[in-house]
């Protein structure tokens, strides 16, 4: 395990005082039997009039931030202070619990448990040429010869080895074939890009955001900003973690904050102004993530 401080801040800057219009958070963890939530303290400048919590469709944790009408700013700061324990599981325990009749691929989700995956198994973006469907069955070997755990697995890596990192502060996800035309995109294009693999075969999977630590002794990357990969369900194990930007299994270095069907509904921070185009001056996002004793 890990007992970690997680600091998140998010500052907008503004040429002249603007509006702001109500602003969505999802930026707090829910505890967990592999993470415990000590503390949380949210700090807001300047302050809303008013701040409410509630459970997004997917159950993620969400602050809701409202301003009175005649607040005006030329900065605006959101800063997340979390203390927490991870307990991490490690690659052996998905093994250790993957049902036997899903060891081998292809396999079939439990009929109780249709109805709660089928609209994450469901490919979300277009793919006309077929590119992400070409790309993910590369790692089937044939039918009765592929291990299920084993292909995800050289999934997740494939990414990490054949595709560049890129880091880009615009908004959005790159449409998975993009990303494979292009060769390189962001963690959440990575993670997109997996899960769209995942469900060509007919596996759920969902999105996650959250915090990567420990990236001095791993070499990974991605750290310094909110993080992305994705989960795939697999009967017996459950939902597990795979991080393809870094090639990492079971989410021994991530902390997990939101999970939901697409990356636009797992925006950290998101929120408007009133007022000009050309009143926007920057942003600045800065994610320190401490370890205090592992």
């Amino acid at each position: 395990m890990a007992h970690l401080t997680v600091t998140h801040r998010t500052e907008y800057t503004y040429n002249k005082p603007v509006g702001l219009t109500p602003h969505r958070l999802m930026i707090r963890p829910q505890d967990s039997h592999d993470l415990r939530l000590h503390t949380a303290t949210l700090t807001v400048e300047p302050p809303p009039r008013t701040t409410r919590w509630a459970h997004d469709v997917f159950g993620n944790s969400l602050c809701l931030l409202e301003w009175a009408p005649e607040t005006r700013t030329k900065r605006l700061c959101i800063t997340s202070e979390l203390e927490l324990t991870h307990y991490f599981a490690g690659p052996e325990l998905p093994r250790a619990t993957l049902d036997p009749a899903a060891e081998q691929f292809p396999f079939s989700y439990a009929v109780e448990e249709v109805p709660d995956v089928a609209r994450l198994a469901e490919r979300q973006t277009p793919d006309p040429r077929r590119v992400v469907d070409g790309w993910a069955r590369r790692f089937i070997k044939g039918a009765g010869n592929t291990a299920t755990l084993p292909m995800l697995e050289a999934m997740t890596k494939a990414i990490h080895k054949e595709f560049r990192y890129e880091a880009r502060e615009k908004e959005g996800t790159r449409n998975p074939a993009e990303t494979i035309e292009i060769g390189g995109g962001t963690c959440r294009d990575f993670a997109l890009l997996m899960m769209e693999a995942a469900r060509c075969l007919g596996l759920a999977a969902r999105f996650v955001t959250g915090y990567l630590y420990d990236g001095a002794a791993t070499g990974v990357v991605g750290g310094g900003a909110t993080h992305a990969w994705c989960a795939i369900y697999l009967p017996g194990a459950g939902w597990q973690e795979f991080d393809p930007t870094n090639g990492l299994v079971a989410g021994d270095n991530l902390i997990r904050v939101g999970s939901t069907r697409m990356p636009e509904q797992a925006s950290p921070v998101s929120g408007g102004y009133v007022g000009t185009a050309g009143d926007f001056a920057g942003l600045k996002v800065d994610v320190t993530v401490t370890v205090l004793e592992a």
